[in-house]
């Protein structure tokens, strides 16, 4: 099955993305090798209108703009302070920030509790990916604009209906 929304960019992106998981690597190297695809293209995407832009004042709000059943594509729009719950995936990751500053805490599941191991600032313009296990985040827009990010997941989020495998309520410690 096969789910796509109309978007100027898309179909080019979609294609490429396409022949990267068909390569058939491992899936940290196919989160790697989506976000070295994706750096350069960040600054000319427009895949959301002008009122998708704009968020939601209660939450971040995610927009599957492809789906499929190696990958999904999926624009985040983040207003000033939203954040996520902790949390790790179903798949492989990899995403690109097009606007705001998304502040990435990163974890490390010790059983009993949750222990910090990372934290970066991820700017307009930067990517990056990553595949379970060892994703257990938590992002927040620390920016003062609105954050618009772009996700691609190794998996049909439109049938999962998210990216989340687990949330975590684990103590940090």
């Amino acid at each position: 099955m096969e789910t796509v929304l109309i978007r100027p960019g898309l179909d080019a992106l979609v294609s490429d993305i396409g022949d990267i998981t068909a390569r058939g690597l491992a899936p940290r190297e196919t989160a790697f090798a989506v976000a070295d695809l994706l750096r350069p293209r960040l600054s000319g995407l427009d895949l959301l209108t002008s009122a998708e832009r704009e968020g939601s004042p209660d939450t971040y709000v995610s927009q599957a703009l492809y789906a499929s059943d190696d990958f999904s594509v999926v624009a985040v729009v983040w207003r000033p302070g939203q954040f996520t719950v902790i949390h790790d995936h179903v798949s492989w990751c990899a995403f690109g920030v097009i606007s705001g500053i998304e502040h990435e805490t990163l974890y490390r599941d010790m059983g009993d509790h949750l222990l910090e191991i990372g934290r970066a600032a991820n700017l307009p313009g930067e990517a990056s990916g990553f595949a379970p296990p060892g994703d257990i985040h938590k992002v927040i827009n620390v920016s003062d604009e609105v954050g618009v990010s772009l996700h691609v997941y190794g998996a049909d989020v439109s049938r999962l209906g998210s990216s989340v495998r687990r949330v975590y309520d684990l103590p940090v410690r």
